[in-house]
């Protein structure tokens, strides 16, 4: 698939997103019975979810939804920076989805690697909608510019080591982001201006700057984070 890129001006940022993430919805469904769409945490998400819950309430189509997360903080459902929480508030407290249709990551628990494995026992074979975010580092989920686990190619979540707090996480390995139907990446910022453009404009190298591993899918950037783009801004 090759890849798109939408430009918008920050105030049509979070409508824009929300919009394009329905209309995957519904495609995905007008083929199949159900999607399984997995939800990125961070700041930049957040008024995309709110959106969506407020222009999407339709009740048939929530019940046919399946709900996962990219990656997690190793901290607990409730606390301030998890991303459960977050996507909690934002959108699942304001949709008609069941709570059986959700499924977290368990941050919480001492094991790391027991977490990582049970979520890797429940995660579908093939995420139909992956949302995913960039930081000002290229990385993605917990993803990180020289983790190992971007070299990971048979584990699908694994516990890894971040190298800001929270530092331990949960994530989703690359093989999960390469055989997703479709990653829409979420930027938004100035700061993410560098990242964004050794994304589309650098050389090929996912060690150094992880969100490339989504480059093939459809990228929605705000003007700020579009702005050290070449041809394509």
């Amino acid at each position: 698939m090759s890849p798109e890129l939408v430009v918008v001006e920050r105030a049509a940022f979070a409508s824009s997103a929300a919009r394009r993430l329905m209309v995957e919805i519904r495609r995905v469904l007008a083929s199949q019975e159900r999607c399984s769409l997995a939800l990125a945490g961070g700041s930049t998400p957040r008024p995309v979810y709110e959106r969506l819950a407020a222009e999407l309430p339709d009740r048939d189509l929530w019940s046919r939804i399946d709900v996962f997360f990219g990656d997690e903080r190793c901290v607990p459902a409730d606390d301030p920076a998890s991303n459960y929480r977050m996507a909690k508030e934002a959108l699942l407290d304001r949709v008609p989805v069941e709570a059986s249709q959700v499924h977290r990551m368990e941050g919480e628990l001492s094991d790391r690697d027991i977490a990582a494995r049970a979520y890797e026992a429940i995660l579908p074979g093939r995420l139909d909608l992956l949302v995913l975010g960039l930081g000002d580092d290229g990385h993605t989920a917990s993803l990180f510019p020289g983790a190992v686990a971007l070299a990971e190619t048979r584990r699908r979540v694994v516990a890894v080591r971040a190298p800001k707090p929270p530092l331990d996480r949960l994530t989703i390995t690359p093989p999960v982001i390469l055989d997703a139907g479709l990653a829409l990446v979420l930027v938004a910022g100035a700061d993410k201006a560098a990242a964004l453009a050794r994304v589309f404009d650098g050389t090929y190298d996912p060690n150094r700057t992880p969100g490339q591993l989504a480059r093939a899918g459809v990228w929605i950037a705000d003007r700020a984070a579009a702005a050290r783009l070449g041809a394509r801004r």
